[in-house]
């Protein structure tokens, strides 16, 4: 994968750490608690809400589950127009073990949250997922990728879909070269951080 612009790094930065203290603010909950709910250091956490470090997928899923929020009330800024064009070059990248992901919107409508995701796996390495609430939906677009997930491997070509309910252990795996795809995570209703009507 390309090294990533400083600017895009600071920019999603700047995002999660603002979105990770109102959160946090929301709920009424102490660092040290959030660092216990997470796993995460104390420390760690801090610098995040200042706006530093890189934080990894499974850094962002942790917290995620920690605060029992989607991963787009962390990432996401509100959008300022009916019309909305996302450049995927220009997206910062939250990179795991063998996955990058690039956020391209949330979908916030009554009894339904959708994140849609640019997805990349890397071969040469298995990218674990301990689990999230939701409901996961893949379409392969190029390459070869394994998922492991209930308990069984589902080996997945160019313009093959599978959709798996996401709060068990599940993994991925490219078999040959790259594979790019795209990640629709379809959050159940009463995921929700804030009332619909407070978003407009």
């Amino acid at each position: 994968m390309a090294a990533h612009g400083a600017g895009q790094t600071q920019g999603a930065g700047r995002v999660l750490g603002a979105n990770l203290r109102a959160r946090r603010d929301d709920q009424g909950i102490s660092l040290s608690e959030l660092a216990r709910r997470s796993g995460i250091a104390k420390g760690t956490l801090s610098q995040l809400e200042s706006g530093a470090g890189n934080p990894t997928i499974e850094t962002v899923f942790s917290l995620s589950n920690a605060l029992g929020v989607p991963v787009s009330s962390l990432l996401s800024e509100a959008p300022s127009s009916d019309v909305v064009l996302v450049r995927s070059a220009e997206l910062a990248v939250l990179s795991g073990d063998a996955v990058d992901l690039r956020m391209l919107r949330r979908l916030e409508n009554p009894g339904a949250l959708l994140e849609i995701y640019d997805q990349q796996i890397r071969p040469g390495k298995v990218q674990h997922s301990d689990g999230h609430p939701g409901t996961e939906h893949h379409v392969v677009l190029s390459g070869r990728l394994r998922i492991t997930a209930q308990g069984r491997e589902h080996e997945l070509g160019a313009g093959d879909y599978l959709a798996f309910r996401a709060g068990s252990a599940h993994q991925y795996e490219a078999l040959d070269d790259l594979v790019r795809s795209v990640l629709l995570l379809e959050y159940p209703p009463d995921v929700h951080p804030v009332p619909i009507d407070d978003l407009h």
